[in-house]
């Protein structure tokens, strides 16, 4: 079966917004064992949009078109669609209907446009929309299924969980069972990543990518058939074996999410103070619903005063060693951990540049500290040649992994192969 996706809009074609429907649907996919081998991005041009479906439905088996079913007159998918056919637009009764009590539900007038979005391309198989006013469809086009969705993520995301996979999975059974194992690695280069791993001899049905969304770089493990997917998990030990520290979680993206699957309610607590970091530790985990289970608070302490006077940290130590170093750090960590006497407590401090460094301490220098009820654990890792943005990242993902180590009972403090640290 070839699959191919085709992204509609202006704002998607110039970069105003990115296109993150499309690598959702693409990895969403994957994980299904179905490979996206095309896509393309069209603007909202009614010859262009024509030109492209006639041409993809004479390559592909089944096409996802994403966008362009709104009510205003830039949304010509529906249109153009019905030109590339050759058919007439009609309006569907039953969407007419379910566009009304739509509005009518949530006390809204509903405009004349908007009838636009109950017509679809004579023939044409509806697709629902459970959560918006765009209704999708299906048609089939010389060899291909065209399957049209609104382009809100919201209500693309669940029509292709609840519409689109099962509609793939009735038009082309898959011939296979397939697998997908992911491994997190943090500290790697992608190249190095790829040097150690040559060695593996990959088993027939076996094969091995890479995904890189710094400061991670994902490892996907794909099996094709029941053999390649008994073997998976001798291939999995085989690279953890090799990378050893490097993997820092499985079937996850992130290592926040990581860490907030092992504290939420595990009745342990943590609180969190942030210089360079700048709230991004604390923002990770409250991204994820029930992380008020285990978070007490997270503290954005960037003067040295409020390091003295939030967290209270030794102006002493300020002045002997400087905001960025162990001993600071240490302080900040033990001091936040204090105020509610947390289980755990991560503080960060360093210069994410680009300016501020010095010869001692240049740009991408950042110390970071865990301290638990039993002691604290410290680094200071070394970033040089890194954005303002990377640093930070990186700084923040060295911080999870610190807690996740010791949640797991492991070496907190290990080496990291791409950039060096030192610890007291």
């Amino acid at each position: 079966m070839k699959l191919e996706m085709i992204c509609t809009g202006e704002e998607v074609l110039a970069g105003q917004i990115v296109d993150t429907n499309a690598a959702w649907f693409a990895n969403t996919l994957m994980e299904k064992g179905i490979e996206c081998q095309r896509r393309i991005t069209v603007g909202d041009r009614l010859d262009d949009l024509v030109a492209v479906f006639k041409e993809r439905s004479t390559q592909a088996d089944i096409i996802m078109v994403n966008g362009g079913l709104g009510p205003t007159s830039d949304d010509l998918s529906t249109e153009a669609m019905a030109l590339a056919m050759e058919v007439s637009l009609v309006e569907s009764s039953e969407w007419r209907i379910k566009l009304e009590a739509w509005f009518a539900r949530n006390n809204r007038v509903m405009a004349e446009s908007n009838l636009k979005q109950a017509l679809l391309p004579e023939g044409a198989v509806m697709i629902d929309n459970p959560v918006g006013t765009a209704c999708g469809f299906a048609v089939k086009l010389n060899l291909a299924w065209l399957f049209f969705t609104p382009g809100v993520p919201f209500e693309f995301k669940r029509m292709v969980k609840e519409q689109f996979i099962p509609f793939v999975e009735k038009q082309f059974a898959l011939s296979e069972p397939v697998s997908v194992k992911k491994l997190l690695t943090l500290g790697r280069g992608e190249s190095s990543l790829a040097d150690e791993l040559d060695v593996i001899q990959l088993p027939e049905g076996v094969t091995l990518g890479y995904r890189s969304y710094m400061p991670y770089i994902e490892i996907k493990l794909f099996a094709r058939g029941r053999s390649a997917i008994n073997s998976l998990p001798n291939i999995e030990a085989e690279v953890k074996a090799i990378l050893g520290n490097g993997v820092v979680a499985e079937d996850v993206t992130t290592l926040d999410q990581e860490v907030h699957e092992r504290l939420v309610n595990s009745g342990l607590s943590l609180s969190v103070a942030e210089s360079c970091t700048g709230g991004m530790i604390t923002s990770g985990l409250v991204a994820f619903a029930g992380s008020s289970s285990y978070l007490h608070h997270g503290l954005v302490t960037y003067s040295n005063e409020a390091k003295v006077k939030v967290l209270g940290v030794n102006p002493q130590t300020l002045d002997d060693y400087g905001a960025v170093s162990i001993a600071t750090v240490e302080e900040m960590a033990k001091g936040t951990r204090g105020i509610l006497d947390s289980d755990y407590a991560l503080a960060t401090s360093g210069i994410a540049g680009p300016e501020g460094g010095t010869e001692e301490k240049p740009v991408g220098t950042v110390a970071i500290a865990l301290a638990t009820k039993s002691g604290v654990y410290s680094q200071m890792v070394k970033l040089p040649g890194r954005s303002r943005a990377l640093v930070r990242a990186l700084s923040t993902a060295v911080a999870y992994d610190m807690l996740r180590r010791e949640l797991s009972g492991d070496a907190v403090i290990v080496d990291y192969s791409s950039f060096s640290r030192f610890s007291k």
